[in-house]
């Protein structure tokens, strides 16, 4: 069950997405540390979810045409402000690297996570699969979220290893700039389609 569990988590994190989107941005704009912290920050929001959907609060988001749509909303509007202020940021010959706070990129990776409705259904959808029929279901549920997390901080922390490798080339002020509005279109596209998905 457990290996049946990470290769499907592992095929579901590699798929590109919101996540991906920004960890790599975060990861040019700030480096490696940028990077990391905001793999860590996603990997915290995804315990939100995982935690939600092992209590059965996720089911009362599906129920719930209120909280489903105020979720999805209030998650629709942060990727599209992150992708905005990706496309409106400085002209190539003025990018340089921002001075930010430790905090600041866990916080942009733990919100896109939390706030994403397509990861709250995912659990909701995807978790119960693997738990067992009988016996206390919430520490196995715990267990496997733990998995995914771990999944998730390695895929990520992969990408942005790769990202510093190719640094070099990545960090030139137009090459920069293009990739920012790449990763900029990419979480407004995402944030639109966030906006379609429907409850099941």
């Amino acid at each position: 069950m457990i290996v049946s569990f990470a290769f499907a988590s592992l095929v579901l994190i590699a798929l590109p997405g919101p996540d991906f989107a920004l960890i790599t941005r975060n990861a040019l704009v700030g480096c490696r540390s940028g990077g990391l912290r905001t793999t860590l920050g996603g990997a915290a929001g995804l315990t939100v979810h995982a935690t939600a959907a092992a209590m059965g609060l996720s089911a009362l988001l599906a129920a719930s045409s209120t909280a489903y749509a105020t979720l999805k909303l209030v998650g629709v509007a942060y990727l599209v402000y992150l992708g905005l202020k990706s496309l409106l940021s400085a002209p190539p010959d003025e990018v340089a690297k921002p001075a930010r706070s430790k905090g600041h990129w866990f916080a942009q990776g733990f919100l896109s996570s939390a706030l994403n409705v397509k990861v709250a259904l995912f659990f909701l959808t995807f978790l119960p699969q693997f738990l067992p029929t009988t016996g206390s279901t919430l520490f196995v549920a715990l267990g496997l979220s733990a998995i995914f997390a771990a999944i998730y901080v390695a895929w990520f922390s992969g990408l942005v290893l790769l990202v510093g490798q190719v640094s070099g080339v990545l960090s030139r002020p137009r090459v920069k700039a293009w990739m920012e509005r790449v990763a900029g279109s990419a979480l407004v596209m995402f944030g639109i389609r966030l906006a379609t998905v429907t409850r099941p």
